[in-house]
């Protein structure tokens, strides 16, 4: 069995709670934390963690401060419409999160997000009937997905 892990350099547990607290059918499933000061993992702090996030089990541990996250890894959230896009998106970038392109963020703990629309893959894929590349380059202008905009561009239809 292969599971992600995702170590953070402190505030595993904030983080963890915070994504469970977020996203429907998940749930802490163990923690274990330091019972003493042991190299860059101070008593308290979370040696080992396993949760849920919509079914998909992950672990994760506070690491020390060698430990970094970048761009090359990442979570994906599929949302069915917009309302679903600007709730995680909001949700992750606040209190220190970050905003980035094309549906990237960051939330304050540091891990990069990617919050896209199920509509996305075909108005990427689909160039038979619509207008992918319009769509790819409306896509490269955003920030947050727009999905009515992302639609506008696919059908060849201008923005009033």
């Amino acid at each position: 069995m292969i599971k992600p892990c995702i170590v953070y350099a402190d505030h595993a547990e904030e983080a963890i709670n915070f994504y469970v607290s977020l996203f429907p059918n998940s749930k802490v499933l163990s923690i274990q934390r330091a019972e003493a000061d042991n190299g860059p993992v101070t008593k308290g702090q979370v040696l080992g963690a396993t949760f849920q996030l919509d079914g998909r089990e992950y672990l994760a541990f506070d690491g020390g401060p060698t430990f970094k996250f970048t761009e090359g890894f990442s979570l994906m959230v599929t949302c069915k419409d917009q309302a679903e896009v600007d709730k995680y998106w909001n949700a992750l970038t606040a209190n220190g999160g970050e905003e980035g392109p094309c549906g990237w963020c960051k939330d304050r703990f540091g891990l990069s997000w990617q919050i896209v629309p199920e509509l996305l893959a075909q108005v990427l894929g689909d160039s038979e009937h619509g207008d992918s590349q319009a769509a790819l380059a409306a896509m490269l202008k955003m920030k947050k997905m727009d999905v009515a905009e992302l639609q506008r561009a696919y059908r060849g239809t201008r923005v009033g």
